[in-house]
């Protein structure tokens, strides 16, 4: 007895539809939404340099609109506003109109997102935010369409077919929606000079807010934490004290605190490969590294991770302007911080 297939079951794959079926079909999406981003790509005219100055203009937020597919797409385009430079952020129209209205201020700029231009939620709320003051940009697939007529600017997303076969599911209109809303962020990008530091203040968690943001003072090991010892100490005190602080270094240090060197894990292999030194009775001057290399603490910390891997080591002492230590990290610093 054949099981019986709930309303809301998928239908099962048809027996002959092979591999190389479905591949055809994935690349004929594919080909069907490239087509249709060239042929919207000659329609961005006048109107998209009208609505790009209006967001640059606005005072306040750029609020961003739209029902089902194109509310999924009008998140992400005021995601991607926001992260650029242009405050954005998303209000859904059936919700505006039960108290969400007031979330938008005649200060803001609307984005108004539908591929039919009919979208009733949309047609609501319009007047009412004419009648606020708002200026409205409208992207739709219908240059006709009820809402292109009420806004300020329309920018046409139409497209020749949508990759569904049937005709049904947006498919190229959402891809052509999307692109639409990248080439306004990139072009209020470039107009208002926003550069990859403004995008990692955005950004501090990412890696490219780590790498950007995060100075040398941020991570470094500072006050008692920081290994070091006089001139006139041993080889074995140096040792004690790199043992304790466990930084793999030690920084030598005159009366003043002025880096004189450092000694390191290299240093005491060094030093026990030659039977002549005697780790309690030798100085640490004489197998330390002078001149080591040094940081500051203003520096950002991935310019430590450059240095260190340049040169080959694997920590680093942090001197101020009279070159007295500060601090000092090393490389597994940098990999708790993420920066590596």
């Amino acid at each position: 007895m054949n099981a019986q297939l709930s309303p809301l079951s998928p239908p099962p794959a048809r027996a002959e539809f092979s591999d190389t079926d479905l591949i055809r079909s994935g690349r004929r999406v594919i080909g069907i939404e490239v087509d249709a981003l060239q042929a919207m790509k000659p329609r961005l005219d006048d109107s998209f340099a009208q609505a790009c100055r209006l967001m640059l203009a606005c005072p306040g937020r750029v609020v961003t609109i739209g029902m089902g597919k194109s509310g999924h797409i009008a998140r992400k385009v005021a995601a991607t506003l926001a992260s650029t430079g242009t405050p954005s952020f998303f209000v859904h129209p059936g919700e505006a109109s039960h108290g969400d209205l007031g979330m938008i201020t005649d200060a803001d700029v609307v984005l108004a997102m539908s591929n039919s231009g009919e979208t009733d939620e949309l047609l609501t709320i319009i007047p009412s935010l004419r009648r606020q003051g708002n200026r409205v940009i409208a992207m739709t697939g219908r240059p006709a369409s009820s809402l292109a007529r009420l806004s300020d600017v329309h920018l046409d997303v139409g497209v020749p077919e949508e990759a569904c076969p049937l005709g049904l599911a947006p498919t190229s209109s959402t891809t052509a929606a999307l692109v639409m809303g990248d080439a306004l962020a990139v072009a209020l990008l470039d107009a208002r000079g926003f550069t990859a530091e403004d995008f990692a203040r955005s950004h501090p968690a990412g890696s490219l807010g780590r790498r950007l943001l995060l100075h040398i003072s941020d991570i470094m090991h500072a006050g008692d934490a920081v290994p070091r010892v006089g001139t006139d100490a041993s080889v074995s005190e140096a040792l004690v004290e790199m043992t304790r602080k466990r930084l793999g270094m030690t920084a030598v240090v005159d009366c003043d605190g002025v880096m004189k060197g450092v000694f390191t894990d290299g240093d005491l292999r060094r030093a026990l490969d030659d039977h002549a030194v005697d780790l309690r009775d030798t100085p640490v001057l004489e197998v330390m590294t002078p001149q080591p290399k040094t940081i500051t603490a203003d520096r950002l910390a991935v310019e430590a991770a450059q240095l260190m891997e340049a040169h080959k080591i694997s920590g680093l002492l942090v001197v101020d302007e009279h070159q007295q230590v500060v601090g000092a990290l090393n490389i597994h610093d940098l990999l708790r911080a993420r920066v590596v």
